[in-house]
């Protein structure tokens, strides 16, 4: 009797011990799938929310960069921009350097056209020398052996090269004698007749020239209408 109860004991203790064991498996398993699906449940979005918040972050620090990344930027300085300084600086020192030479160019062109001014009549002037020699001359002789006919020979001569010298540069006599009066031509100092008729130069009062074509000075006539 007493081994039967003993017996019966056990088994009960061992059931129990299976049941109380059952238990605890259930409900580790339960809290294993529950942890499993709560982790699946919240793992991505909080991932997710955790990368955009990054992402923001990053784009506001874009948008406000603090004052240090400023003074990074600033002390290192990209390639394209340090190779844009150079180009920048090349290009202005080329042109200081074209400005200069053509203030230069502009200074001496001005200093030439201002001498060619001053020296034009230089070939004129030195082919007038002779002609004044030739005076000089021909005075010279007048007062050592006084002689009117030689002198006026002189005196022709000396005109006529004096003539050749000055219709070489272009000088041109105005044949105006009894020719129709011509106001860009001559010029009116007299006037006679009471006519009607179209005026007419009658006298040559002062000859009037042209040079290479134009006129340098209208002749001075007196004026005849008949």
């Amino acid at each position: 009797m007493s081994d039967e109860r003993r017996s019966a004991r056990d088994e009960a203790a061992a059931d129990e011990a299976a049941a109380s064991a059952g238990t605890v498996d259930d409900a580790g398993a339960r809290r294993t799938a529950d942890d499993i699906a709560d982790a699946f449940d919240s793992g991505p979005a909080d991932t997710a929310e955790r990368s955009v918040g990054r992402d923001e972050a990053s784009i506001e620090a874009d948008r406000h960069p603090t004052g240090a990344d400023v003074d990074d930027a600033g002390a290192s300085g990209s390639p394209e921009g340090a190779t844009a300084t150079d180009d920048v600086s090349v290009y202005r020192e080329h042109l200081q350097r074209l400005q200069a030479e053509f203030e230069n160019y502009r200074k001496r062109v001005l200093r030439e056209q201002t001498q060619a001014v001053e020296l034009a009549a230089k070939p004129v002037i030195q082919r007038l020398l002779e002609v004044l020699d030739d005076f000089d001359l021909a005075l010279m002789h007048a007062q050592d052996r006084p002689d009117f006919d030689r002198f006026l020979h002189g005196v022709e001569l000396v005109y006529a090269k004096l003539v050749d010298t000055l219709r070489a540069e272009g000088l041109e006599r105005i044949e105006a004698q009894g020719k129709p009066f011509d106001p860009e031509l001559h010029e009116a100092l007299m006037q006679t007749g009471s006519g009607d008729g179209d005026p007419v130069v009658a006298d040559v009062l002062r000859p009037g020239y042209t040079l290479k074509g134009r006129v340098l000075r209208p002749a001075g006539v007196r004026v005849e209408r008949t």
